[in-house]
């Protein structure tokens, strides 16, 4: 097992829950949070802060490598943008390259897409992007180069049933090839887990 393999496994048994709705994960079998004491500490009642942190590691987690910093950077740009704070975070982290290519199943999870997209493998509108924070528009077109389609991890990651496209992005499976529609509503978005931004603002407001 990789360190970033056994990474993910503690992170689902940490926040006590299939944060990426995998067959695999270990939270299936033991849901406990890691360590001698996880059992106990699974019933111990949360705090307010407590339910904010938790709302907020489970967000961040989901999205992949993603730093405090990039992370709190996101919740600030989406702050200045008027409107529902909570529903432009949301649109905000969607919008990322490599989110965009995990949800189009170029690849089996996000950390993947991160360094799919990070490798130069994928191009928007047809130039290469190797920014995984890239921030797609509605109508950008996302595709892999000629080369990459023959990957095996993106042969079975296309195939596979575990995961179904959203509606906010349309996929050619065929030409390896997408277009991002529009931004998602929070109940469009096909999160395993139930997320709740808004108290992800509160803990940030605090």
């Amino acid at each position: 097992m990789t360190k970033r393999t056994s990474a993910k496994h503690k992170i689902d048994r940490r926040l006590s829950c299939n944060l990426w709705g995998r067959p695999k994960s270990p939270f299936n079998k033991r849901n406990t949070k890691p360590g001698q004491h996880g059992a106990m500490a699974m019933r111990k009642k949360q705090s307010d802060y407590g339910n904010q942190l938790f709302a907020k590691q489970k967000l961040k987690f989901y999205y992949g490598d993603l730093t405090e910093k990039q992370f709190k950077s996101t919740f600030a740009k989406a702050s200045n943008i008027k409107g529902d704070t909570s529903q432009i975070l949301i649109e905000l982290l969607e919008r990322r390259l490599d989110a965009i290519v995990y949800r189009m199943k170029f690849v089996p999870t996000i950390f993947a897409a991160r360094q799919f997209v990070s490798h130069g493998h994928v191009k928007v509108n047809g130039k290469r992007v190797n920014i995984p924070s890239y921030s797609v528009k509605d109508g950008d077109e996302i595709s892999l180069k000629d080369g990459s389609k023959e990957i095996n991890i993106v042969q079975e990651a296309i195939v596979s049933q575990e995961r179904e496209i959203p509606e906010y992005i349309e996929v050619d499976v065929k030409e390896f090839k997408g277009r991002f529609l529009r931004a998602p509503l929070i109940h469009d978005v096909p999160y395993p887990v139930t997320m709740e931004p808004n108290l992800v603002i509160e803990f940030y407001s605090r």
